[in-house]
């Protein structure tokens, strides 16, 4: 059994609609708190959205991810794991963007990130759009380039927008990869789907070896196959998870800046994750969660679900069990 003083409130002490919110009702363990040292696995909030370019609202995604993850409880109810029991998990609060300055903004975040990696703690991070990706990938893969098991509805592997910007939540895989963050080779994007502007990111992962899984793949050969060839993709190697929300049809999730119809159902949303078993996780995010066009708070709810299925995962992985 880990430290109590890492276990989460439980609703039968406080009704989970009371008390301070924090991630999975854990406590809040600030850089330069005494016990940083101790922590395991950080869940970190990005409230930042400067690269959407659409739909903005992502920059509410941790405020929302953590009312909704009140919800979440001990127990897994398939595997029976009890991750805030076996590793020590906080809530490590958030990276405070200057939503002014988009550069600035990733240097912040990449800052907080070093910090994070470099004290052993595994980051598991709520956006955010998906551009908050790329500046956390530059403090986890600082040492070596990882490969990456991406849900999404998008490949993010555009060269740029608007005639040469070259940062936005469309582009952080391209940069990713330029910037020897990923090796291309070790990349599975699973879901892709959507009307088309052309097919410039889809030559781009051909020629760099990237594997897309179309989400008519996906739906014929099934969850369990599709992610038995993520695994394989993946390997033994340090393997970042990035989770767009959009990657689950708007049926369940139409809290979303870019959503796509036809996509999985949010019982095909959790199963992929409890798919990622045997990967080995370095770092995974959960983005794109936008509270704006999610008034019932049900996509936020989903969103923290499959951040409690990652991290039961990953406290498998680093219990070896």
């Amino acid at each position: 059994m880990n430290d109590e003083f890492f276990h989460p409130v439980s609703g039968f002490d406080l009704p989970r609609f009371a008390g301070v919110p924090t991630f999975m009702r854990l406590p809040h363990v600030p850089q330069g708190h005494e016990r940083w040292k101790d922590v395991q696995v950080g869940l970190i909030g990005v409230p930042w959205d400067s690269g959407t370019t659409n739909r903005p609202g992502p920059r509410h995604g941790p405020r929302q991810l953590r009312d909704a993850s009140t919800m979440m409880r001990a127990q897994h109810a398939v595997s029976s794991v009890r991750p805030f029991e076996t590793v020590n998990c906080a809530d490590l609060g958030d990276v405070g963007p200057n939503p002014a300055d988009i550069n600035d903004s990733m240097d912040r975040i990449t800052a907080f990130y070093d910090e994070v990696v470099k004290a052993g703690i595994l980051p598991l991070t709520a956006g955010g759009d998906h551009l908050t990706s790329l500046p956390v990938l530059r403090a986890v893969a600082r040492k070596a380039p990882v490969g990456m098991i991406h849900f999404d509805s998008h490949t993010d592997l555009f060269h740029s927008y608007f005639g040469g910007t070259m940062y936005t939540h469309g582009t952080p895989f391209r940069r990713a990869v330029e910037e020897g963050l990923l090796d291309p080779k070790r990349v599975v994007q699973i879901g892709i789907r959507g009307t088309m502007y052309d097919e410039e990111d889809r030559d781009f992962a051909k020629a760099e070896g990237i594997r897309l899984i179309l989400i008519e793949e996906f739906h014929r050969r099934g969850v369990e196959d599709v992610m038995a060839e993520a695994r394989e993709i993946a390997g033994d190697g340090d393997t970042y998870v990035s989770y767009d929300i959009d990657f689950v049809d708007p049926t369940f999730a139409p809290g979303t800046g870019t959503p796509e119809v036809g996509g999985p159902n949010s019982y095909q949303a959790l199963q992929v994750c409890r798919e990622l078993k045997g990967v080995n996780i370095v770092g995974a995010d959960m983005v794109e969660v936008s509270p704006p066009f999610d008034p019932s708070g049900g996509t936020a709810f989903l969103g923290v679900s499959v951040m409690y299925e990652i991290l039961c995962v990953i406290a498998g992985q680093l219990t070896g069990s």
